[in-house]
Order: C-alpha cells, then structure tokens, then sequence
C-alpha cells in the first residue's frame, strides 16, 4: 500500500511539474492563435519566430553569453574549488567560504541591484563598461562560479590525494601534477559544471534585465516581454526551443557521463588483471 501511494505521489509530482511543458509543445505546432484548443498541425509560429528579428537577435545573444558564462564559471569555480579543498588552512578562508557561497543564497534581484550599482559607479569613473554583453556576462559568471565551485567540490574531496603524492614523489612539480593528475580526474565535474551553468545563464532573467543596455536583449528577457502585453504563440516556439538546446545539452552529458563510467570499469577491470 505503501509503494502504491508512493508511485502514485511520484507520477503526481512529475505530471506537475512536464504537463505544462508538454502543453507548451504541443500548442507551438497549434495552427491557430487560440489558446486550450489545437485546431491543426502547423510550423506557422515556428516560421513567424524567425522572422521576428528580436526573438533570433536575443537566442544568438543568449547563446554567446551563455557559451562564455559556463567556460568562464568552470574555469573559476574549479580554482575555487581547488583551493577550498586542498588548502583548509589560509588566513581569510572563512571569508572566500563566504564570499564563494554567498550568491547560492542570496536573491538574484538583490546581485542584479548590487551589481547595476557597482558597473554605473565604476562607468562614471573610468567610463568603461557600458551595459551589455560584457555586463551580463560577468553578472552571470559571479552565479554561475558559485554553483561550479560546489559541485566540483563534491568531486575533488572524493579524488586520491595518494595518487597525486606519487605524482610529486616521481618529479612532477604542483603545476604538473595540477594538470596531469587532478584536472582529469575532476574533468566530468567540470562538465557538468559547464552546463548546469550553461542552462543557468541562458534562462536568466532577473539578472540580465539589470544589466543588459540598450539594444542588448536576451532571450528570455524578449519572452518575458513578450508575455506582458499578451501570450504570442510565436513564444510557444521559443520557448520549445529553449527546452530543446536544454535537454540536448542533458542528454548529451548524460552518454559522456555513461561512456566514462564504463571506460572506468574497463580500465579498474584491466588493472585488475595486471
């Protein structure tokens, strides 16, 4: 009885949360404008999105920002990383701990505020940046670093620091041992990394309507615009491709995190042997 309550919960929990996903879908190929009512198969609002010069100006942006977030948060959150867990004693820790975490809690129109305060104050002071692509960029990697920086936290502890001491034992300076040893072993973390990040700064909304400028409009900033002055189905279109770079980016992970996975037991199997 149980379980039977607990399947039940769980498919109740999942049609929750993909119903309004699978509507959203469906209704991008309705040939009609009408809303709860799919009159016809078309490709109409598909055609209309890419004529729609904000909706591809604003996926091409959202691409680019994304692309350069997820390289730059990996890059970072691993260094952070790196120097939470292989260093515990330093003078101010409990202050980068804070200063690491402090974006994962914190509200994203407060950082969006923060930020707007700061890239004005050091535009009238050195006149550089203007908002844009650059502000959103860094806006989204201050994110991003911080929910990098925990999961390949999670992967670093679990590495064998006797692996890395024979490594030095045999010659190899901190450098080398950094980038022959430690970085392909975190290099799945990272990856995932990459496009939990990814999938973070492309959907961003609050921030990147703080720091965007003039004629620099994300995607989902012209979704949410759009969505104010009346459901476009032109945005059912987006927004199902949105769901499609999204879910090609989880599958994708998903067969290099398999494939890893079993090239690991090959490779514990063939010591094994020896």
């Amino acid at each position: 009885m149980l379980a039977n309550f607990g399947r039940f919960w769980l498919a109740a929990v999942y049609f929750f949360l993909y119903a309004p996903l699978a509507f959203l879908v469906v209704f991008s190929f309705n040939s009609t404008r009408q809303d709860g009512v799919f009159t016809g198969f078309s490709l109409r609002w598909y055609s209309a999105l890419w004529a729609d010069s904000r909706l591809v100006d604003g996926f091409l942006l959202s691409l680019k920002v994304a692309l350069v977030t997820a390289s730059l948060s990996a890059v970072l959150g691993a260094l952070a990383a790196f120097v939470l867990v292989r260093y515990e004693r330093f003078r101010g820790r409990p202050l980068f701990i804070g200063l690491v975490n402090a974006p994962l809690i914190m509200p994203e129109v407060i950082i969006g505020l923060a930020l707007l305060l700061l890239m004005v104050a050091v535009q009238r002071a050195v006149g550089w940046p203007d908002r844009g692509m650059g502000t959103i960029v860094i806006g989204h990697t201050l994110l991003g670093m911080a929910y990098a920086a925990v999961v390949i936290q999670s992967r670093l502890r679990e590495v064998d620091r006797s692996i890395e001491e024979a490594a030095m034992d045999l010659g190899c300076r901190p450098l080398q041992v950094f980038f022959l040893v430690t970085l392909p072993s975190i290099a799945p973390a990272m990856v995932a990394a990459w496009l939990l990040t990814f999938t973070l700064s492309f959907d961003d909304v609050v921030i990147s309507e703080f720091l965007s400028g003039p004629g620099v409009t994300t995607l989902p900033q012209v979704i949410f615009s759009y969505a104010r002055r009346g459901i476009n189905p032109s945005i059912y279109a987006a927004a199902t491709l949105l769901i499609a770079v999204v879910s090609i980016g989880i599958i994708a992970y998903s067969v290099y995190e398999a494939r890893q996975h079993r090239q690991r037991l090959r490779d514990m199997r063939a010591a094994s042997l020896h």
